[in-house]
């Protein structure tokens, strides 16, 4: 086991406790961690985020189930749409993109450029979404559901989580708020069950056309769940809107720096 490895595997501990500490958002470095750590190609790590982020997930919304605070007929309206697609993406639609897509003179663009840059993109979006301060008052303004919205939107998100391997909690969690009025820590709770959701049917639907390292993915996927606990832990002695913020900066520069490397691969 080489450096390389030894170093995906403390970013994997570390995940856990990003996601132990704050609820969410560790799960966005899943894919760089696989892919610039532990040399995995970005098709199959988007299949493998999906598994550690549905696992993950799904280990927070049993703990919140406990404390009633997940919405589930709201999760399994959202999470319908959201399983379906992202099944399509990941057992037809990925496997079906070609490896090299176009090219600009001597410049090849190839799947995994795409992926990693759209990742990338998802990145970025979601860092915004962290740092951002704007308080939440908008719930009075909504007068019943919006289940077909939430149908919509539940779409997106498969198509997304089908493509990068992510949770798409900066989508799902904003959602449940304007359009299922549920109350922020509700969201939260609910948006976990949905992930789990989401991010284990699209893993199986790689099962079966991937080729799957089960050894390497469930020791990656054992030590992200230690970390979750060493999180949670942590998170009754820490200040959780500090640690968001300083999250929503690393990610800003990790997005920065995967679009840098990715370009200058062309």
């Amino acid at each position: 086991m080489d450096i390389l490895h030894i170093s995906g595997f403390i970013g994997a501990f570390l995940i856990g406790i990003v996601l132990g500490l704050i609820g969410g958002g560790g799960s966005i470095l899943t894919v760089p961690v696989l892919v610039y750590l532990m040399g995995i190609n970005p098709v199959t790590a988007t299949g493998y985020s999906l598994f550690v982020v549905g696992v993950s997930s799904l280990i927070g919304a049993f703990i919140n189930m406990r404390k009633k605070l997940v919405q589930v007929r709201t999760a399994f309206v959202f999470a319908f749409p959201a399983f379906v697609v992202v099944y399509i993406m990941r057992r037809f639609v990925m496997p079906a993109i070609p490896e090299n897509l176009f090219s600009v003179g001597e410049i090849v663009v190839t799947k995994d450029h795409v992926i990693m840059v759209f990742f990338a993109v998802v990145m970025l979006i979601t860092s915004v979404s962290m740092l951002r301060n704007k308080k939440r008052n908008i719930l009075t303004n909504v007068s019943h559901y919006h289940y077909h919205i939430l149908f919509l939107e539940g779409i997106l998100v498969g198509v997304i989580a089908g493509f990068v391997g992510a949770g798409g909690g900066f989508l799902i969690i904003p959602a449940l708020v304007l359009f299922a009025k549920l109350p922020m820590k509700k969201a939260v709770a609910t948006s976990l069950l949905i992930i789990s959701i989401n991010s284990l049917v699209g893993f199986a639907g790689d099962v079966g056309v991937m080729q799957i390292d089960w050894d390497l993915l469930l020791l990656f996927s054992g030590i992200s769940i230690f970390g979750i606990f060493a999180g949670s832990y942590l998170s009754n002695r820490a200040d959780g809107k500090k640690l968001k913020k300083g999250f929503g900066w690393f990610v800003l520069v990790m997005g920065v720096y995967i679009l840098v490397e990715e370009f200058m691969k062309l």
